[in-house]
């Protein structure tokens, strides 16, 4: 889906639209936990950034470690509050304390202000970190998960940037309206039967939220086989590129450091990989 704020779109010329459909892109990735999403969204990131875009990397998955992979050093990520746990401000935009359930607070709280107010900036890159609440593990209506919620839909459906959201394995935390506004969902596959198991729920979840793209990345792979194997046993979800095993990406996680600087094969790898999404989207 394509959002055109700024000109109608009988005044857009063809390569006008092509460059507003860049700078919007929205891409989720996810995948069964250890898989490397983490890793395709951070480089995915740096690489959109490298290119002049204006990128926002958000952090979903309550394991968090996009910080790191993106560069950001440890004492600085430590410092990097979820949102989830910001008490004073969910008190703040919704009227209600963390955690409470029930009650009165606001569904629709204002979030425009967010990313450019308690975002970690780095080298073209806004980085969000989500959190998750109890409640919201549980499927509890609380305030922490309506802002959480209401910025998610903010960023994927009303901003001009490149969104990348790193999810955690499933997408159970979207609502309609803003998955149906995710440009690709991205299903990070590694050689293994639970792996292909969590592409094909997420496939099957995101069918029922609308999702018209789903694509699959396979990483880890040290072999043919095991190309091979992803291939045969993923059904007819498409795989728009391969990302080999590579030392230099768990020396990088060793270091606490972006594999962006560790890991030239795999950002050349990457690239292809972004400009195969890019190709499918029409871009």
């Amino acid at each position: 889906m394509v959002r055109i704020r700024e000109r109608a779109l009988g005044e857009c010329s063809e390569e006008w639209m092509r460059k507003v459909k860049i700078n919007f892109m929205k891409l989720a990735i996810t995948g069964k936990g250890g898989v490397g999403k983490t890793t395709l969204a951070s480089l995915l990131s740096h690489l959109f950034a490298a290119e002049g875009k204006r990128v926002i990397a958000v952090d979903a998955d309550p394991d968090a470690n996009l910080a790191s992979a993106l560069g950001i050093p440890k004492k600085e990520a430590e410092k990097i509050r979820p949102i989830a746990e910001m008490g004073e401000l969910i008190e703040e935009r919704t009227g209600a304390k963390v955690g409470s359930i029930g009650g009165i607070f606001k569904l629709n709280p204002r979030v425009n202000d967010l990313p450019e107010s308690i975002g970690y900036r780095l080298n073209g890159i806004t980085l969000l970190l989500m959190g998750k609440s109890k409640a919201a593990a549980s499927g509890c209506y609380c305030p922490e998960n309506v802002l959480l919620r209401r910025l998610l839909r903010h960023l994927v459906v009303e901003r001009s940037e490149v969104v990348i959201v790193d999810m955690e394995a499933g997408i159970e935390h979207l609502t309609r309206g803003t998955a149906e506004s995710v440009d690709a969902f991205i299903v990070v596959v590694e050689p293994g039967q639970r792996s292909m198991q969590t592409a094909k729920t997420v496939r099957e979840m995101a069918e029922g939220l609308g999702v018209k793209r789903v694509f699959v990345v396979a990483n880890k792979v040290r072999s043919t086989d095991d190309l091979n194997f992803i291939k045969e046993n993923i059904g007819d979800m498409g795989i728009i590129g391969s990302i080999r095993f590579n030392e230099a990406i768990m020396a990088a996680d060793i270091k606490g450091s972006s594999p962006y600087s560790y890991s030239p094969e795999s950002i050349s790898e990457i690239r292809e990989i972004k400009e195969r999404i890019e190709g499918l989207l029409g871009l």
